[in-house]
């Protein structure tokens, strides 16, 4: 999946594509994103990592993902709000033709991870993040990482995806420049950026100066280095001036 826009604060660039691993399987791409633009101009994005272990991981991202962004263009913001009302998406579609909803259906078959950024026009941007998908901030040619993941702090064990959600939900911020490229990705994409010093962060600082065509960014995100085969999804954010 490739897309790639602008409105009159940003440029968007967006592409999700099966890693190695589920193409020689044969089995669907289990990443999704959606991106948005409120009445505000502000711009929500919302990037989902589907669990392997569940059954139909690849619904349960796209359903995050959906349900993550319509929250933010309809509702007044709360993050706690947005992560329970994407657990019960997830609960309330797992649950079709049971007599109760059941989390732990939910659970085995749809288990996802999920991160979400609003980004004023001003710059100003807020990420939430429920499981290891990621996000970062590019700047002078070095990865700043802007959420709890496996290069930064810690994620508590007891919360790894949804439809778990966390007793609180943490609010990271950050300001876009002009200068800077705002990524929010899934680890397919950060696992093998690591700190950002090796050839990936080289590759990817030096074709995100400016905003690739939709299609060549989907061609930087297939770059092959051995064993990272998941599927990636990125979402790069431009300012423009």
């Amino acid at each position: 999946v490739a897309d790639g826009w602008s409105t009159n604060h940003f440029t968007v660039r967006a592409a999700s594509v099966r890693g190695y691993a589920h193409r020689y399987q044969g089995i669907p791409r289990e990443d999704d994103f959606a991106t948005a633009i409120t009445d505000t101009g502000a711009l929500v994005v919302a990037v989902a990592d589907g669990v392997s272990g569940a059954t139909q991981s690849h619904v349960g991202a796209t359903i995050a993902c959906r349900t993550a962004v319509d929250f933010l263009l309809h509702n007044k913001i709360d993050w706690a709000d947005l992560a329970r009302c994407a657990s019960w998406a997830l609960v309330e579609y797992a649950s079709r033709g049971l007599p109760n909803p059941d989390p732990t259906v939910a659970e085995r078959t749809l288990a996802t991870t999920l991160v979400v950024a609003l980004i004023q026009p001003d710059g100003h941007a807020t990420i939430v993040q429920l499981g290891d998908s990621g996000a970062w901030l590019l700047r002078d040619r070095k990865y700043e990482n802007l959420v709890r993941g496996k290069h930064g702090d810690v994620i508590p064990n007891d919360v790894t995806a949804l439809p778990r959600v966390p007793p609180e939900v943490v609010e990271h911020t950050t300001t876009l420049t002009p200068q800077d490229v705002l990524l929010i990705a899934t680890d397919g994409f950060g696992d093998p950026l690591g700190d950002g010093t090796g050839q990936v962060g080289s590759l990817f600082a030096d074709h995100l100066t400016t905003p690739p065509a939709p299609l060549g960014l989907a061609h930087l995100l297939d770059f092959s280095r051995e064993t990272y085969d998941d599927d990636r999804t990125l979402v790069a954010i431009w300012r423009r001036p």
